[in-house]
């Protein structure tokens, strides 16, 4: 049985994996959220601007939709409703990640050139040479334009507990590929 990351039943050995690999933090359990430092502070800004300047926008808008009278015909209070549930739904989702992050600063990691959550990663496609990098980080960082791939995609699974020289080997949809890791940095 092959695991995936978000089902119950592979939690354990998800669990048991990430404390086999990562010796040098904590203990970790599923209720924890990895995240970076610049991760976490992203989250926080954005915490604070739904607390700050998008809530009080929309109970604003509410005001105002309400002082047009009908509220049973009123397009205007629906749609100010519906944006304070949104806002309200994010600023509960990003308290509860906030308050259960296990935050990780990768300068101060003592991986010994391991591949590690929040390590940069520079590799090597072994078949076409072409150099890519890299940094591991928790699913809600990912931004592969910016070069941040999810602690549980295929690449960096198969890239956790490598040194430089190691080669990779990447389940993608086109097939396995094989990447060469150069180098391994703690930025």
């Amino acid at each position: 049985m092959t695991c995936k990351a978000n089902t119950p039943a592979c939690w354990p050995k998800i669990q048991q994996r990430f404390e086999n690999e990562h010796p040098e933090q904590e203990s970790f359990n599923m209720s924890t959220i990895p995240l970076t430092v610049v991760g976490a502070e992203k989250m926080r800004q954005e915490l604070h601007n739904l607390k700050t300047v998008q809530r009080p926008s929309v109970i604003n808008a509410i005001s105002e939709a309400r002082a047009q009278g009908d509220l049973s015909e009123n397009a205007e209070y629906e749609a100010a409703k519906e944006r304070q549930a949104f806002v309200e739904g994010r600023i509960q989702e990003l308290e509860s990640k906030l308050g259960s992050a296990q935050i990780i600063d990768p300068r101060t990691i003592a991986a010994d050139g391991r591949c590690v959550f929040a390590s940069t990663v520079v590799l090597e496609d072994v078949n076409t040479g072409d150099v890519m990098t890299y940094q591991i980080v928790g699913e809600d960082e990912a931004d592969i334009r910016h070069r941040k791939v999810s602690i549980s995609s295929p690449i960096a699974r198969a890239l956790i507990g490598k040194y430089s020289g190691d080669i990779a080997e990447v389940q993608a949809p086109g097939g396995i590929r094989e990447y060469e890791i150069v180098e391994v940095q703690y930025i």
